[in-house]
Parts: structure tokens; sequence; C-alpha cells
């Protein structure tokens, strides 16, 4: 594997995805939450919301 598969590698297996009291799901660091199972709006705001990246269709 390359250098930057192994960065991409290990990157992605420090993320969790998570979701939200209204069924939203999050892309998320590990380090930043508190507790995967209550999301608060600050989390929020250092993840990635899934629904943006592949539409609400999805």
């Amino acid at each position: 594997m390359s250098m930057r598969g192994e960065i991409i590698s290990k990157e992605y297996q420090s993320m969790v995805w998570v979701k939200d009291n209204d069924g939203k799901e999050y892309a998320c660091y590990l380090d930043d939450l508190k507790d995967k199972d209550n999301l608060t709006e600050e989390e929020k705001a250092k993840c990635v919301n899934v629904s943006d990246m592949l539409g609400d269709s999805w």
C-alpha cells in the first residue's frame, strides 16, 4: 500500500458513523465525541452530515 493509502486508511479507521435524534447520520472522528449516543450541536459542527454528501434520497 502506498503512503497515501496508509494515511487514508488510518483516518478512515478513526471515524465513526452516528445518528442524531432526528435520524440524520454523521461521519465523525471518534476523538471529537464525548458520547456517540448523544451528539451535541457543537460535535455535529465537527462532523460531516452524510446526507449532504449523498443527498436526502439516498
